[in-house]
């Protein structure tokens, strides 16, 4: 059993809070508070929400974290 992290990110849009609700769908767990930022050279908000799922597998390196 392993617990695999991710730390999705996108602009502030609705692509991004897609992103997580797909994450969520498949399983994955929110995990600490959404972080918001200005990104200057773009002039964009940006958002980031980390995200735990545990696993009924070895963890690796080069595993594709999305498709669990």
């Amino acid at each position: 059993m392993s617990t695999l992290y991710r730390f999705l990110s996108a602009d502030d849009t609705s692509e991004f809070c897609h992103k997580v609700s797909e994450a969520l769908a498949r399983g994955w767990r929110l995990y600490g508070d959404p972080t918001y930022a200005f990104d200057q050279a773009n002039g964009v908000m940006r958002c980031g929400q980390a995200v735990t799922k545990e696993v009924d597998a070895e963890y690796y390196p080069d595993m594709k974290l999305g498709q669990q």
